[in-house]
């Protein structure tokens, strides 16, 4: 199936939407690759928290939990000056999720407040009438 690519940057404590909803609801998603990389290579100290959800967030945290049925992918970039804390990058990707409606995007750098960028990849999948069904449910009622 095609490879769907969007990348960005995204401010500290903002959200972006990534647009992938169709009329029929269709075409189906799931995430194969998430990564980000700091704004300023020259910033020694930073702590970004990045993550991905189905459904819009009203609160931007640097909370990652994993039994949200919400939350697609989450990775975190942490870099400081001294020598044991050198630059630590994780990303992680719930493949086996897969979705037909708009995405979002989170930032949380409490540090120094710095934007950062990310990249995604999106493999895209046919859903038939059943999973087109479930997968719209499902984020109706992770709305609610």
């Amino acid at each position: 199936m095609p490879i769907k690519t969007f990348r960005g940057k995204i401010a500290d404590n903002a959200q972006d939407t990534i647009v992938l909803h169709t009329n029929n609801g269709s075409t189906g998603y799931r995430i194969i690759k998430f990564q980000i990389m700091p704004d300023d290579p020259n910033q020694t100290t930073v702590k970004h928290v990045v993550k991905i959800f189905s459904i819009s967030q009203t609160a931007i945290d640097d909370s990652i939990d994993f039994s949200s049925q919400t939350l697609l992918g989450a990775a975190t970039y942490n870099e400081a000056p001294t020598p044991q804390d050198q630059a630590a990058y994780q990303s992680v990707i719930f493949d086996n999720m897969t979705f037909n409606q708009d995405i979002y995007v989170t930032n949380f750098e409490p540090t120094n407040n710095q934007p950062v960028n990310y990249y995604i990849e999106l493999e895209q999948v046919k859903l038939d009438l059943n999973e087109n069904t479930v997968a719209t449910l499902k984020d109706i009622r992770n709305v609610a």
